[in-house]
This record gives structure tokens, C-alpha cells and sequence, in this order.
């Protein structure tokens, strides 16, 4: 019996799958991945080595079961699966879809709600994960183990899910807006785009790992380059003439209510 089937062959199953294969926590010949687009399934069977198939089905015999699609299918999803064993154990990375559907979904199945992030593509991700009512601690450990060989994770009642939905799920895209204008910001001061670029992500990875490794405030580390009457506090000025940090907090709302949109 293959030991894990993944519905869904999108980006963070073959996140999952590269970072599974490397750090050794699965065979190429244990990971079994479907999806309906057979271009998708060549691209994951040549680069991986993996077994595919078309039918999800079959991929609801295996082990542990992991749902990498979109919410929006999920009812379509269910029925395609057909009858899963109650000693399955299921993961989903579905925005908004609760344990409590999934539970009712695959009764008598252990189900573990988890929302990762798209930095898991570079091993650099986070992962959030809430336990079903039927989750024994080594399934629980199974689950931390998967997720692990994609970044880090932690563990969150399930009532914070949609928030961690909002800030980290969905954290990605912000920071991207927010390079891609600071990058716009340097063209137009008058540097070249190349440049502009390279100077902001060295900023902005130097600024995190210094955050991360002094154990800084963000304050903190505002305070430490803002000298009276200096360059960075007109800027941070202009930042909250314009709002940017009330949007930012605005996003991460919208972003949760829409979470919990998706699974109602």
C-alpha cells in the first residue's frame, strides 16, 4: 500500500513532495499524486520519479491521505474519493474548510486542518496545524513530521485557523506588494531596476534575520535607524500619512472573514 496519496499535484503538493523526498521521510515509491491535468502529472511524475493517476480513488487507498485543492471543490472532491478507510489519516491544506466538515465528510477518519505557506516551495515555509477529535499523538506526530520537511510548524486551536489563514497564509502576497513597491519606489528616486531590486530584498532578508536572531521588537529595530530629524523618519512619516500600516492590519482582516467565507 502506498503510504501517502496527495489530492491535488499545485504548487504546495509539490512543495511537500520535494521537501518529503529530500529530507528521506518518504520513498519515491510511497507518494502517490493525482490530479486531473495529465500535463501536471507528467511534470510531477518526471520530476519526482513519483507514481500519478487521474482518479482520486485511488489515491483514497493509501495510508495517509493529504487534500491539496481548492475549497471551492471540496464537495466534488469528497464524492470522487469514494469510501476511506476509518484508519486513514486525512491532512487538508483547504482554506476555510473546518474540522468539522471534514469530519462529517470522512466520518470516523482522524483529520488534521493545516495551512502552510509558499515559502514551504523554497523549505522556508510555516505551517499551522489543529487536530481532529480522533487524532491519536502519533498521528499528530505523522502530521508535524510531513509539514516539517517544508519549513516549521506550529500547532493552533482550530478558532485561530482562518486567522493564521489571513496573516501568514496569505502573508506572502503582502510582502511580495510591498517589495514590488519599494523596488518602484527606487526607479523612481532614480535607480536603476536591477539595483532597486537587489537593495530591497538584501534589506528586507537582513531586516528579518536581525529581527529574528537579536529576538528584536519591530519598535525596536525602527528606533535604532530613526535619528531626529533623519532620512528614515520622513519616510516612516510618509507611510503613516498614507495609512500603510492601518492596511496592512485591514488585510489581514479581509483576508480572515474571506477564510471564513470559504468554508461556510
Amino acid at each position: 500500500m502506498t503510504a501517502l496519496g496527495i489530492v491535488g499535484g499545485g504548487q504546495m503538493a509539490e512543495a511537500l513532495v520535494s521537501g518529503l523526498l529530500a529530507k528521506k521521510a518518504y520513498l519515491t515509491s510511497e507518494i502517490l499524486v493525482s490530479d486531473p491535468n495529465s500535463e501536471r502529472r507528467d511534470y510531477l511524475k518526471d520530476k519526482f520519479g513519483i507514481a500519478v493517476t487521474e482518479n482520486n480513488r485511488n489515491v483514497s487507498q493509501c495510508s495517509v491521505l493529504l487534500l491539496a485543492v481548492k475549497p471551492q471543490i471540496f464537495s466534488q472532491i469528497i464524492k470522487n474519493m469514494g469510501a476511506v478507510a476509518h484508519d486513514r489519516l486525512l491532512l487538508s491544506i483547504l482554506a476555510g474548510v473546518s474540522l468539522q466538515q471534514l469530519e462529517t465528510a470522512f466520518p470516523g477518519n482522524p483529520v488534521v486542518r493545516v495551512m502552510p505557506n509558499t515559502p514551504a516551495l523554497i523549505a522556508q515555509g510555516i505551517s499551522a496545524l489543529s487536530y481532529g477529535k480522533q487524532v491519536a499523538p502519533d498521528q499528530q506526530q505523522t502530521a508535524q513530521n510531513i509539514f516539517k520537511t517544508v519549513g516549521t510548524v506550529v500547532e493552533v486551536p482550530e478558532a485561530l485557523m482562518d486567522a493564521v489563514t489571513g496573516l501568514s497564509g496569505s502573508g506572502p502576497g503582502y510582502v511580495a506588494l510591498l517589495v514590488e513597491a519599494l523596488i518602484d519606489g527606487g526607479v523612481l528616486v532614480g535607480l536603476p531596476r536591477p539595483l532597486a531590486r537587489s537593495l530591497v530584498l538584501e534589506t528586507f532578508k537582513g531586516s528579518v534575520a536581525l529581527l529574528q536572531e537579536q529576538n528584536l521588537h519591530p519598535g525596536e529595530l525602527k528606533d535604532r535607524v530613526t535619528s531626529p530629524g533623519g532620512t528614515t523618519i520622513a519616510g516612516i512619516a510618509a507611510l503613516e500619512k498614507s495609512g500603510v500600516r492601518s492596511a496592512l492590519i485591514q488585510a489581514v482582516e479581509a483576508a480572515t472573514q474571506r477564510s471564513k467565507a470559504l468554508g461556510s
